[in-house]
């Protein structure tokens, strides 16, 4: 989800996600003494993630069910010069596209929104993980939602959000469930997770005008530390774009 008419460089929108995965990595890298670890990317997409992991020495597969995203996949890795396994299925899959405790990190980025049981993948996920590897969860808050149809004008529809289990405004709603860190934490737990750390993603980066931070020298690196600032604000990480949970396998 993104505020009408609002850009912004990936840099920007990412860096909180980023401090949290190279985190996880040093970690795992100091667990397991290899410097080069197993992750998948469970619709993973393009591969705005898989190609810098893999660029960083990291042994990584994409499983996305779309054929063109893992063409643009493909071509994204050769254009860098680093190799990327892509495979097609959806997150539920994982286990009948890849070995049991094969993996030291699973990236599950906008995905739970779209799945049919969210219970199911991260299912999947938690049995592809080895003891000791970390799920990296990214998914849309419905507060946000609210926040950014009101902003636009749709009073109604912001309203919808607050009242809607699911966490959405409407039949046109192209995203069709939110998440609360609550519920994500919930079902993280319910699938046999430790809960690790939990941020708010874009808590300013999609309210403020492009004009402010585009073309202005340092605007982008300030943005982003106040990102990192307000990643974990008890207050404003809830009212973030998105959420991000870690969870650890036992």
């Amino acid at each position: 989800m993104r505020a009408e008419g609002v850009t912004r460089t990936p840099a920007v929108r990412t860096a909180v996600v980023w401090d949290a995965l190279r985190s996880v990595l040093s970690e795992r890298t100091a667990a397991t003494g290899r410097e080069g670890l197993d992750i998948v990317d469970a619709g993973g997409g393009t591969g705005g993630f898989a190609v810098p992991l893999a660029a960083l020495g990291h042994t990584v597969t994409v499983v996305d069910p779309s054929p063109d995203s893992l063409a643009a996949l493909e071509r994204r890795a050769k254009e860098k010069g680093v190799g990327v396994r892509g495979l097609q299925g959806d997150a539920a899959d994982l286990g009948e596209l890849l070995s049991r405790d094969s993996a030291d990190l699973v990236l599950c980025h906008s995905v739970l929104e779209y799945v049919e049981d969210p219970i199911s993948a991260l299912t999947a996920v938690a049995g592809v993980l080895r003891r000791g590897g970390a799920v990296s969860v990214l998914a849309a808050n419905p507060v946000a939602s609210a926040i950014h149809r009101a902003l636009a004008g749709q009073f109604d529809e912001a309203r919808a959000v607050l009242g809607d289990p699911g966490g959405t405004w409407g039949d046109r709603d192209p995203t069709p469930r939110r998440f609360a860190a609550e519920t994500l934490v919930e079902l993280l737990s319910a699938t046999g997770f430790a809960i690790g750390a939990v941020h708010g993603v874009r808590v300013f980066a999609d309210l403020v005008p492009s004009r402010l931070v585009d073309g202005e020298p340092g605007a982008a690196e300030s943005l982003v530390a106040l990102e990192q600032a307000a990643a974990t604000h008890p207050v404003l990480r809830d009212i973030a774009t998105q959420l991000h949970v870690l969870g650890h396998r036992n």
